[in-house]
């Protein structure tokens, strides 16, 4: 194992997930380090509520099942019924929800201060709803994002999207923020 790279000590249906991933070809998977990091954040907010807006196929949920305790809660949402579905297959445990629905509708439907983690890692709750998404979080929670540093799968003009973004967290003075370019570009926040 390469100091760094994560992908060793991934949750036992993460292989799996990936191969059906990969199979599927869909192209906006979560890597074996943002999984890793967010393994160790959900193990840090013991019996936790934590919010994914963005199940994909299930990686990043994998890794956060595994930092989970047993009173902890996830909801995992994601509007693409094929791409969740394997992670409905292959995460089989009764900590998570899973919901198919628009992440907006959701997260506009959720009492205020109600979560101790959000992994924004679809449009909503990231460049849609920002405010909203983080008026969930309770004190002391965290908001995590991936994808800050140029992808391959970027839309033409993205950049500014992801720089506004970055600038709008900084500039809440409820929040601690980090960034981080590690994996595929981390923002970390904290409220305060």
């Amino acid at each position: 194992m390469t100091f760094g790279d994560n992908t060793a000590a991934a949750p036992a249906a993460w292989a799996d997930i990936q191969a059906r991933t990969v199979a599927l070809g869909f192209d906006m998977p979560s890597e074996a380090n943002t999984g890793a990091m967010l393994r160790l954040l959900a193990a840090s907010k013991p019996g936790g509520l934590f919010l994914e807006l963005g199940t994909g196929t299930g990686l990043a949920t994998a890794w956060l099942l595994s930092g989970m305790d047993g009173a902890a809660r996830l909801v995992s949402l994601d509007v693409d019924p094929v791409v969740q579905g394997v992670a409905r297959d292959l995460l089989q445990d009764d900590r998570v929800c899973f919901v198919l629905g628009d992440g907006l509708d959701y997260v506009r439907s959720q009492q205020a201060s109600s979560f101790d983690m959000i992994f924004a890692d679809a449009w909503p709750g990231k460049y849609e709803g920002l405010d909203e998404t983080l008026a969930l979080l309770k004190r002391g929670g965290l908001y995590v994002i991936d994808d800050m540093t140029p992808q391959l799968n970027w839309p033409e003009g993205h950049q500014a999207n992801v720089d506004d973004l970055v600038a709008r967290l900084e500039s809440r003075a409820d929040l601690v923020v980090t960034q981080l370019a590690w994996a595929s570009g981390l923002v970390l926040a904290a409220v305060r």
